[in-house]
């Protein structure tokens, strides 16, 4: 049975390209990021799964008044098998944003091939683990194999701008979709090598600064007060964070905290205007050690300084605010399982890590169920000229069927 499911994803590569290409032709970026949220898109993958005659499909909406539709759509899909204990496997639907258009070789989104290599915003971020999911439920409606473990995909959505309207909304709303048994595997963090399992995760902090200054003509600057200098400043003095926080733990690649300036708003529109007031991001991925509040506090006394150096005000907020889940045990079963289908299926010897990326693995860790990530990436996500391997997803799936069955035959 498991032999014939892995010969018909071995030949699979026609039906990735297809689907990999009219995913890319659909962007589903949220409101915060421009977009209209994920509902083409998931209509799109609803239809795809209405062929499988053995397949369960429901989408649970979530509400949100800043898309026209009025929600933003979670699609579940299952296959029985001769347990109800289901192995899930869950990917997110949403992309970000592509960036500087010219540092991309072709339409982000239109699918360009290479060899083994697909070009395309999402095509890693994360279709790949979708596609490998939707590769896994053709080749099993085709052989029409019973596995033993039941499948569950779940195709989440508000994975890039906080999950509110994603897995934290169907943890919250819809409790009852995952057991305590299951086994739940996130294909959304990966290593080239494919040997790495992510267990664990840094706490994430997005803070938003408002640097206030006085506005005046640039031919005059000692009549105002330039908040551009007074956010650069900032973000200089920001640094400290570095050294305040400086604990090291080698299960984390990297091993420390990492505190990144990120996205500046647009400020005076034109070259002749001293400006009164800049808006930047920093992006702060935390060792589990350091309680989130102690930044927010340091990051306060950095401010003080600051206005006081420059003759500014400036204020903060919090965007994003997730103090990290207890790791996953390294020895639960699907870190277990995992570790074997990846010695039977690709000859890999398995490790254990964590990351400072943020995961739905989150939202299942902190409720207490042992979710683990892992597939294949190349880490291009969220860059110009996103990329992903053929080869990859398709030996990613793979490695999938092989936990459907309890003796990996």
């Amino acid at each position: 049975m498991l032999s014939t499911v892995l010969e018909l994803l071995e030949n699979s590569r026609d039906e990735l390209l297809r689907l990999q290409t009219d995913l890319v032709a659909i962007p589903a970026l949220g409101p915060t990021n421009g977009g209209q949220g994920e509902k083409m898109k998931v209509e799109y993958l609803a239809d795809h799964v209405a062929r499988f005659a053995g397949v369960q499909a429901e989408t649970i909406k979530a509400p949100d008044d800043t898309v026209d539709c009025g929600y933003r759509p979670n699609l579940i899909i299952r296959r029985p098998g001769k347990s109800p204990r289901t192995l899930w496997l869950i990917a997110h639907t949403d992309v970000v944003p592509t960036g500087d258009l010219s540092l991309w070789q072709g339409d982000p989104f239109v699918l360009r091939q290479e060899g083994d290599l697909i070009y395309g915003r999402g095509v890693e971020d994360n279709h790949q683990g979708m596609v490998s999911a939707l590769l896994l439920l053709r080749a099993l409606e085709t052989a029409q194999v019973r596995t033993d473990l039941s499948l569950g995909i779940l195709l989440a959505a508000d994975e890039e701008t906080g999950n509110t309207h994603g897995i934290e909304y169907i943890m919250r709303h819809h409790p009852h979709v995952f057991a305590a048994d299951d086994l739940i595997v996130i294909p959304d963090f990966g290593t080239p090598d494919g040997q790495a399992i992510e267990v664990a995760e840094k706490s994430v902090l997005w803070l938003r600064f408002t640097v206030r200054g006085k506005q005046c003509h640039a031919s005059t600057p000692e009549a105002g007060v330039n908040s551009l200098v007074g956010a650069s400043a900032l973000i200089l003095a920001l640094n400290r964070l570095h050294t305040v926080f400086d604990a090291c733990d080698p299960l984390f690649d990297p091993p420390v905290s990492t505190f990144a300036p990120t996205k500046m708003e647009a400020n005076v529109p034109n070259v002749n205007t001293i400006p009164g007031q800049d808006v930047f991001h920093l992006d702060c991925r935390v060792l589990p050690t350091y309680p989130l509040e102690d930044i927010e506090r340091e990051v306060r006394a950095i401010c003080d300084e600051v206005e006081l150096e420059r003759d500014v005000r400036i204020a903060f907020a919090p965007v994003v605010t997730e103090q990290a889940a207890p790791a996953t045990p390294v020895d639960c079963e699907a870190v277990t399982r995992l570790t074997a289908a990846l010695q039977k299926a690709r000859g890999l010897e398995a490790r254990v890590i964590g990351i400072g990326g943020g995961t739905v693995a989150a939202a299942f860790r902190k409720r207490g169920l042992p979710a683990i990530c892992w597939s294949t990436l190349m880490h291009t996500a969220h860059q110009p000229n996103e990329h992903s391997s053929m080869t990859a997803t398709i030996a990613d799936a793979r490695v999938f069927a092989h936990l459907l069955f309890d003796d990996q035959a």
